[in-house]
């Protein structure tokens, strides 16, 4: 089966993780799917398939004869989506010989060529995208796709091959994907998460992360009698967002640039909070970052009144980079595979982090490739169907890069 046909499939689960959840998985949705995957698996022939009741599902290849003592390898994607865009069913939209130039969706809105240019690269290929009104879901159930397509191809073709590990987890992408899963029962040394965006992209090195939120405390009185009396949360919120870099932003920055990311805002005179993600893959820039917010507590609280302002600091993860330093086979492997699938090697910094990135400072070192997908959690999000078989055919190469 084409690695596009199990997408179209697996996109008609909705499977948004929900942040304000405390249960694992944090949407009781992500456990259809996984019933169905797990069908799927049993259909492979994988052995020590393991679906628990946190909604983690694993499996085995087993390895070919005479292959017993090649290194085991795993593959990893997650069944979650983001909850934006996700409020109704997805529906598939099959643009074939795509011309390059920009498409306007069912729905309305323009897939253009100004906002996404990489578009004219997908030009004659088969593109698939929703219709606009929702997410596709192709992050990141192309990787769950592609992963059991190579699979597939593997035994199909009597490639021989190690034992190949495959896991599927929940919650993802709020970031709480790799807190229980069991790399004992998942019985690899090295896995790659299959989570990233363009075939041929290889990814070991992600941002260094955490949440910073500032409560802000006002003082409410008369606005005719306020003189030197009056704290205004949200003018005090509004001094903080001031007080930062105003172009280390995201729209500002790129590559290994980090950034201070308003995510949301509320107040009103009495009461107002800042929530902020914060990003660098510089270990040093990162605390530094945070010392900068440290510094605008103390100076609102010695301008406004001691406990006018609070500040919480949430470390959420860390750069890989430091632990896949000392594997770095998986990245000549990974550029060796792309070369033999006629790919071009992408070696590309995570502008984000992928369970991955947790699972590498919990002992499994876990780089991240591409899936051929696009413009991640929006309703502009697409991916080809010979982006994703060129996918393959790449993890094809790579678990034959294990075997030498």
């Amino acid at each position: 089966m084409k690695a596009y046909k199990r997408l179209l499939k697996y996109v008609t689960f909705r499977t948004p993780s929900d942040e304000n959840s405390e249960t694992t998985p944090s949407s009781a949705c992500q456990f259809e799917l996984a019933r169905f995957v797990k069908n799927e698996m049993e259909g492979l022939n994988l052995s020590d398939i393991v679906l628990d009741d946190m909604c983690y599902l694993y499996g085995k290849l087993p390895a070919t004869k005479g292959y017993e003592n090649a290194p085991a390898i795993g593959f990893i994607a997650h069944m979650d989506t983001v909850s934006d865009y996700c409020n109704h069913d997805i529906t598939p939209v099959i643009t074939e010989n795509f011309n390059g130039e920009s498409l306007t969706l069912p729905a309305g809105i323009t897939l253009s060529v100004h906002d996404f240019p990489h578009l004219g690269t997908l030009k004659e290929r088969t593109l698939i995208t929703s219709d606009g009104s929702t997410i596709l879901g192709a992050d990141d159930k192309a990787g769950i796709a592609e992963i059991l397509t190579m699979i597939e191809h593997l035994q199909k073709n009597d490639i021989p091959h190690g034992t190949i590990c495959v896991a599927f987890t929940p919650d993802e992408e709020i970031g709480r994907g790799a807190e229980h899963f069991n790399i004992e029962q998942f019985g690899a040394k090295y896995a790659y998460t299959i989570d990233g965006d363009t075939e041929g992209e290889i990814q070991y090195e992600n941002f260094n992360a955490c949440k910073a939120d500032f409560h802000i405390k006002g003082f409410n009185v008369h606005p005719g009698s306020a003189k030197d009396t009056m704290i205004n949360a949200s003018l005090v919120a509004m001094e903080i967002n001031n007080a930062l870099p105003a172009m280390e932003t995201p729209r500002g920055t790129e590559d290994y640039e980090g950034f201070y990311h308003l995510v949301s805002m509320s107040g009103d005179v009495s009461e107002a909070s800042l929530n902020y993600i914060v990003r660098d893959h510089n270990k040093n820039l990162f605390e530094a970052k945070k010392n900068t917010l440290r510094l605008i507590e103390k100076n609102m609280n010695e301008k406004w009144g001691k406990g006018t302002v609070t500040l919480t600091i949430k470390d959420q993860y860390k750069n890989m980079s430091e632990i896949i330093a000392g594997c770095m086979n998986l990245i000549d492997n990974a550029k060796k595979a792309c070369e033999l699938a006629d790919i071009t090697p992408l070696i590309l910094p995570i502008r984000g982090g992928t369970d991955g990135c947790q699972l590498s400072f919990k002992g499994l070192p876990c780089p991240n490739l591409g899936t051929g997908g696009h413009a991640y959690h929006g309703p502009y999000e697409h991916i080809t169907v010979e982006g994703m078989d060129m996918t393959v055919a790449m993890l094809v190469k790579l678990v034959g890069t294990f075997t030498e």
